[in-house]
């Protein structure tokens, strides 16, 4: 699932990146993984590093956002298109019972994320652009899936508009959100310092974007469920047979 991903991603632009599992505290808070809520802590979020200003991410999307923290990108190389895969790390702890157990929620996950850095004007199209990969990672994965226009109250502090994508796990008796795309518009780059250079020659903020290619334990568990097969195989979409040494079906040992 990974190297298809990020094969694919390739193919369309997307620079590969390996961020670190480590972020600066600041970066993390800039980027809008803060807490909601007067009573909640930053600690109750993101696992902290005892030792230093660090933190564990909880999405490749900080460490990506972080890269060019301070930065004043030229226009001619925008949109900046980056996926990143890495560790996700997430304390979950407003997070209990049984539709919460195996792989559906972790603490530690892998996944590979899509991240842009864009003009002000092209964040709406870049934004529709990331859903639609989605859409096609879904379907070519033949699996059953709704589309979400997420309302204002499920929004998290930096997102101004961001669309879910949901696969059907009979496991749960119900979907589970296996992607998101967000709309971040300037609300990252002004907390970090990410600019470039207007049609008026002055200092302009530029827009953020991040969506799920695929997070890694939450597709298997839509991959099993909804491609067993009567004698109990798995049957493996067409897309990653190459990627498992030609093997069409998970079988019982």
């Amino acid at each position: 699932l990974a190297n298809w991903s990020i094969q694919k991603l390739m193919q369309r632009g997307f620079v590969p990146v390996m961020p670190p599992d480590m972020v600066r505290t600041h970066v993390s808070e800039g980027c809008g993984f803060q807490p909601r809520g007067e009573d909640a802590s930053f600690h109750s979020q993101v696992y902290k590093v005892n030792h230093g200003d660090l933190c564990l991410a909880g999405t490749s999307e900080v460490a990506l956002a972080g890269m060019h923290i301070n930065d004043v990108l030229e226009r001619a190389s925008l949109p900046r298109r980056f996926v990143g895969f890495s560790h996700c790390f997430r304390t979950e702890v407003a997070s209990s019972g049984v539709a919460n157990k195996g792989l559906y929620r972790l603490h530690q996950f892998s996944k590979s994320e899509m991240f842009v850095f864009c003009r002000a004007a092209d964040s709406k199209a870049l934004h529709e652009q990331l859903v639609d990969t989605q859409c096609e990672i879904i379907e070519e994965l033949g699996l059953h899936a709704r589309v979400l226009e997420m309302p204002t109250e499920e929004l998290g502090a930096p997102a101004h508009r961001k669309i879910d994508i949901e696969a059907w796990m009979p496991g749960r008796g119900g979907y589970g959100e296996v992607t998101s795309a967000s709309n971040c518009t300037d609300y990252q780059a002004r907390r970090l310092g990410i600019r470039t250079v207007g049609d008026d020659g002055k200092y302009e903020f530029v827009h953020t974007l991040n969506g799920t290619a695929v997070a890694i334990p939450r597709m298997i568990v839509a991959i099993m469920e909804q491609h067993q097969q009567p004698d109990g195989s798995i049957r493996i979409p067409e897309p990653l047979v190459p990627f498992m040494m030609g093997k069409t079906a998970i079988t019982a040992v």
